[in-house]
């Protein structure tokens, strides 16, 4: 069962559907766990996100899926860790012609895992996490594999 969406939540999806960065991706947020635990977004096939052959561009995809992965970390782990980016690989599996969705999960076992492995010492870590994107048949059109860098301040 996924965790309730509070008000504030609602408030910090609307705000981020809102972000020109986010917002020229053509992906929208649709959940937001109040403790960023779960993040759901979706891409719809329309004029901004059209490519030339009518299918949903590449960039749209994946510009949807980016930032999610490091902004959960940095909420739930908190102030004193520094999360980045790494890197990212896309696998492109079939043409976007409908919706697609994705499901972004770090459940709390996990990030305890991630605060187990650094200790006060300022040791890094390299963590990889995988999403898809999927239609509503549940179809993967693409698999996106991001590698994140933690590490304690």
């Amino acid at each position: 069962m996924p965790a309730s969406e509070s008000l504030r939540s609602r408030f910090t999806r609307l705000a981020f559907n809102f972000f020109p960065a986010y917002r020229g991706t053509g992906g929208r947020i649709t959940y937001l766990a109040d403790d960023w635990s779960e993040v759901t977004v979706r891409v719809p096939l329309s004029w901004r996100t059209r490519n030339y052959v009518g299918t949903i561009f590449g960039g749209s995809m994946y510009g949807a899926v980016d930032p999610f992965f490091m902004l959960m970390l940095i909420k739930r782990l908190g102030g004193e860790y520094i999360v980045w980016d790494r890197e990212a690989t896309i696998r492109f599996r079939r043409p976007g012609r409908t919706t697609l969705h994705s499901r972004f999960v770090i459940p709390d076992d996990e990030v305890s895992a991630i605060r187990d492995a650094l200790p006060e010492s300022g040791d890094r870590i390299d963590r990889s996490w995988t999403v898809e994107l999927v239609d509503a048949e549940g179809t993967v059109h693409a698999v996106v594999e991001k590698v994140i860098h933690i590490r304690k301040k």
